[in-house]
């Protein structure tokens, strides 16, 4: 059966047209992520709640045995003027502009995104799938549709600066909706011994811009973050890369009537310092930030409408700057992990607990051949010449085994001379419309 299936996706990944390639994408998603999810979701409505639009706010609800609870935070952009909140500008706006419907847990995104959600990593042709640490937990789904990384507070009329539409009027109402869900979560499960609250993208940011309001509301016996790239980088003065990003969501967003509660370790000034407060406010939290060196997504929300030049690699450039004294920071709190594989094919290289931990690995020593090592693998160029560490092994020893598990990897092509990844990805990719 795994060897059909394999072949099916050979021959899918064949050239198609537009219309034939969605169908088909459709068609195989279930044999890319071996059948996501399908628990039974309790809908979640709260007086106060809305979405940017205004529409009903509704979180999701997955009940278990377990002690334990996820805090995921759904990811899918931002938006500080009228094209990107409206969905003009598509992939790069803020996610469900028209709200969030009642079966939403059965559509794409929340089914089959994360891992962590279905607590096993998805099986592939010839690779079985993999049970996680997160199996059988207790879940609230944060659905994203505020285009505020969940943590807005303010309501904003943006003017269409073609003329050719009504102004809108965006409720950034992110941080009361993340409250809310944090004390309903508090009363529904009163003793949790383990809090992973996690989420990738803008839920990454959201993460770590509101771990501290929803730690403190659930108050469990030990608590967890992972920010999958969404980091909050440094930016304590004018001239920092990321301070322009900084200042206009601080203003649109109205990001000082929420963070003027943090305590004073954190500076609304600089933002990244929300890293300092967050590590040193619960040291004995198990805090991680895991991305990639790559990403092409999250960096151009941080510079490519701010910076000049904006060219790709010219953004790269940025990120790695920012990146690398993002690292330095983390470096000087004992309870703060970080995960950071150089590239994979899928999603330009941006969040690694999406859709599946193929190429979602990391490598210290990641270096090119010897030549006696092409033997095994001629096509590869490449080889870890240290402990080649995959996504799970790193959610094991920093959840199972409170560990702080370090792995920033140098710049490698391992992912992309990997044959079954250039497969892979376009039809994953495919899968998330882009």
């Amino acid at each position: 059966m795994r060897s059909f299936l394999w072949m099916s996706l050979l021959a899918l990944s064949a050239p198609v047209g537009a219309a034939h390639a969605e169908v088909l994408v459709e068609g195989i998603v279930d044999v890319l992520v071996d059948g996501g999810n399908n628990y039974a979701w309790q809908k979640v409505t709260l007086p106060g709640t809305k979405c940017g639009n205004g529409s009903q706010y509704k979180f999701f609800v997955h009940k278990t045995n377990s002690p334990n609870l996820l805090f995921m935070m759904e990811g899918g952009g931002a938006c500080w003027d009228y094209d990107s909140c409206s969905g003009r500008t598509g992939i790069l706006g803020a996610a469900n502009p028209n709200g969030i419907s009642d079966d939403y847990m059965t559509q794409f995104t929340a089914k089959y995104v994360s891992p962590i959600v279905n607590g096993a990593d998805p099986g592939l042709p010839f690779r079985d799938r993999k049970d996680i640490v997160t199996k059988d937990w207790n879940i609230v789904y944060m659905p994203y549709c505020t285009g505020d990384v969940h943590i807005g507070n303010n309501t904003k009329v943006y003017t269409d600066t073609t003329g050719g539409q009504a102004p809108l009027t965006w409720s950034h109402s992110g941080y009361t909706n993340t409250l809310a869900a944090a004390n309903y979560a508090k009363q529904n499960f009163p003793n949790v011994q383990k809090l992973l609250v996690t989420g990738y993208s803008a839920g990454g940011t959201s993460t770590s811009a509101g771990y501290y309001f929803i730690r403190k509301a659930i108050n469990p016996a030990k608590g967890y973050m992972i920010n999958d790239s969404g980091p909050i980088f440094m930016a304590p003065n004018a001239n920092s890369l990321s301070r322009p990003l900084h200042d206009k969501i601080r203003s649109s967003w109205n990001l000082d009537s929420v963070f003027s509660q943090l305590p004073a370790s954190f500076s609304i000034n600089d933002m990244g310092s929300i890293n300092k407060m967050v590590a040193t406010e619960f040291p004995n939290d198990q805090l991680a930030y895991t991305g990639y060196t790559m990403d092409y997504n999250y960096s151009r929300y941080s510079y490519e409408r701010f910076k000049t030049p904006n060219d790709e690699a010219s953004v790269h450039a940025y990120w790695k700057t920012d990146q690398d004294a993002f690292v330095n920071e983390l470096n000087k709190y004992n309870n703060f992990s970080y995960f950071i594989p150089h590239h994979r094919a899928i999603n330009a290289s941006h969040c690694s607990t999406i859709i599946t931990f193929v190429g979602a690995h990391a490598c210290q020593r990641m270096e090119k051949k010897y030549w006696y090592e092409y033997v095994s693998s001629p096509w590869q160029s490449w080889a870890c010449h240290g402990e080649m560490v995959p996504m799970d092994v790193f959610l094991s020893r920093f959840i199972n085994s409170n560990q702080r598990v370090r792995i920033y990897e140098p710049a490698n092509n391992y992912n992309n001379e990997d044959a079954g990844m250039s497969i892979l990805a376009p039809l994953i990719n495919g899968a998330l419309g882009g």
